[in-house]
């Protein structure tokens, strides 16, 4: 019994010292490579704000390490809490069409001129914009569930809606200037570059709660792994319960997809990875290893994207898939040999 809790224990900690190690690769190094004394006393206001390193590390690199570490975190969480809803490992935002209704509201707002009453397109903007459109598909796939109780075809569900989403955003832009365009296809290719201090702040202020009500969620959940009768035998309400994990999964994908487009494949892999490297099902474990997973998996991958091909930065989505899905593969193979 001792030797679990020391093997879980012993990957928190390796978890969390991959995710410091990334992000000092993700501040220290680049086309510029700054020492971590000097990143030390540049976060820690100890250098001069004039200097190139400053200006690299306070405009560009650190905003970006801390969006990949909470995107990250956030869509590990998103695709963890929607498994848990449909039993289904298979399961996550991008995959039930989540992540394209995302993108379609988004759209309407970058290249449909939609301002929802707006002034100016904001960043509180495009998370509204990201939240309805998530929100929607979870709606449809929800009504859907009250009709059909075959996940397999509410996966089906999931993923039309999305073609659906899909072939809207094409039209919008097919009629899109060329300006708007030119900025939608950035966003869509997904990345966490271009970050500001203000996009980081209303992001960390949406994900965080988020992620601290998922965690206090942590027992509910394992009732609802156990089946709905035995959660209702433990006292819990199981409507509200699944509410609650559809309304939070929304709005996590909401935030990263606002702020940092459509990425896929996190919220698929790293609570797979979670469930193999722990050997358990217990939320209150999976919980915290998915957000220190996802944190590490999004900033490896984000590093690999800006550098690979530096001063190129290539499409997360693409890099997050190359890297995780290998991983994922050889942990399943593994576990079957086990």
């Amino acid at each position: 019994m001792a030797k679990k809790p020391f093997l879980t224990a012993m990957w928190f900690i390796i978890f969390a010292a991959g995710v410091a190690l990334i992000f000092l690769f993700n501040v220290g190094m680049g086309s510029a490579d700054i020492t971590v004394p000097e990143i030390l006393r540049i976060v820690f206001g100890g250098a001069d704000q004039s200097e190139t390193g400053y200006l690299i590390i306070q405009r560009i690199r650190l905003p970006r390490a801390l969006a990949g570490m909470c995107g990250g975190a956030a869509l590990a969480i998103a695709g963890f809490l929607l498994q848990t809803y449909f039993s289904n490992p298979i399961v996550e935002p991008y995959v039930l069409g989540i992540s394209s209704g995302s993108s379609l509201f988004v759209g309407l707002v970058m290249l449909g001129g939609i301002t929802f009453g707006f002034q100016r397109i904001t960043p509180i903007f495009l998370f509204i914009g990201a939240f309805i459109g998530a929100a929607a598909i979870m709606l449809i796939i929800l009504f859907a569930a009250v009709r059909v109780k075959n996940i397999i075809t509410l996966l089906i569900v999931g993923l039309m809606a999305g073609y659906v989403c899909g072939a809207a955003t094409s039209i919008l832009s097919t009629f899109a200037e060329r300006e708007q365009l030119a900025n939608f296809t950035m966003w869509s290719m997904g990345s966490f570059a271009g970050f500001t201090w203000l996009h980081l702040k209303i992001m960390y202020a949406i994900v965080c709660p988020m992620l601290l009500l998922s965690f206090l969620m942590a027992k509910p959940l394992n009732a609802l792994n156990m089946g709905d009768k035995y959660a209702q035998s433990m006292g819990i309400n199981v409507k509200v319960a699944r509410y609650s994990l559809i309304f939070i999964s929304s709005v996590l994908t909401a935030a990263v997809t606002a702020f940092a487009g459509p990425v896929s494949f996190i919220g698929l892999a790293v609570p797979h990875i979670c469930r193999i490297i722990f050997h358990t099902s217990d939320s209150r474990i999976l919980i915290p290893g998915a957000i220190l997973g996802g944190a590490f998996m999004a900033s490896l991958c984000d590093f690999a994207a800006r550098n690979i091909l530096s001063p190129a930065d290539l499409p997360l989505g693409a890099v997050t898939a190359v890297i995780g899905a290998p991983i994922v593969v050889f942990l399943l193979t593994r576990k079957e040999k086990l």
